[in-house]
């Protein structure tokens, strides 16, 4: 029992960073998904490509392999700009979710019917002002689901951090496999990953239902 317990401590200490790591990227994406997708809906061409690229590169490309390019790459490139790997990897999860979220708020935009940005035009709003109080009000409660989806992968995710030294929890339990040789560690970190995303899931329920109420 004692040995159990050792192990289950030691695992939740790698907890720390997974649950940093998922809190860090959720404040930066969902800011960056709300700003790129009114951007691609926006009439700027300019702004349009240049968000596209951006979607299309962080969508099209694995996420391990922006992570290693953020980490290992971009020192070499501009030996300035070597970073911590807890720095390194939450700018690349910002930028890949960032990304996801802004399809997910363009679609979400997008879905609003066309006779709510005419009511608003007929009550004198302008653009920014039909944005803030008719349209994103009502896109989020269409995009709560697939943003929980997003979440729930964002603490899976995190197991790739693990590929760059970092001492996250997938990484402690597999620390104590390799040393123990039995597989406890796995359950236990198997275990953990199901509280936590089960816990985001219940969050993001309630939060559905609340704004259930004013549909």
């Amino acid at each position: 029992m004692e040995k159990l317990l050792d192990m289950i401590v030691y695992i939740l200490k790698g907890c720390g960073v997974t649950v940093s790591l998922s809190i860090v990227t959720m404040i930066c994406s969902i800011p960056l998904g709300v700003i790129g997708a009114i951007g691609k809906i926006s009439g700027v061409k300019i702004l349009k490509s240049i968000l596209n690229i951006y979607t299309w590169i962080f969508r099209g490309t694995p996420l391990l392999l922006q992570v290693f390019f953020v980490y290992y790459g971009i020192p070499i490139i501009f030996p300035a700009l070597n970073m911590p790997a807890f720095a390194a990897a939450a700018i690349t999860f910002s930028l890949n979710y960032g990304a996801y979220l802004t399809e997910v708020f363009r679609a979400g935009i997008e879905s609003i019917d066309k006779g709510q940005y005419e009511a608003s035009k007929a009550l004198g709003f302008n653009y920014k002002q039909t944005m803030r109080h008719i349209i994103l009000p009502q896109t989020v409660r269409r995009v709560i689901p697939p943003t929980c989806n997003e979440s729930v992968n964002l603490i899976k995710d995190t197991a790739l951090v693990a590929a760059i030294s970092m001492g996250d929890l997938s990484r402690a339990a597999s620390e104590i496999v390799t040393r123990d040789l039995v597989i406890t560690p796995f359950i236990i970190a198997a275990g953990i990953y199901l509280i936590m995303t089960s816990v985001l899931m219940f969050g993001f329920r309630k939060l559905e239902d609340r704004y259930s109420i004013y549909q």
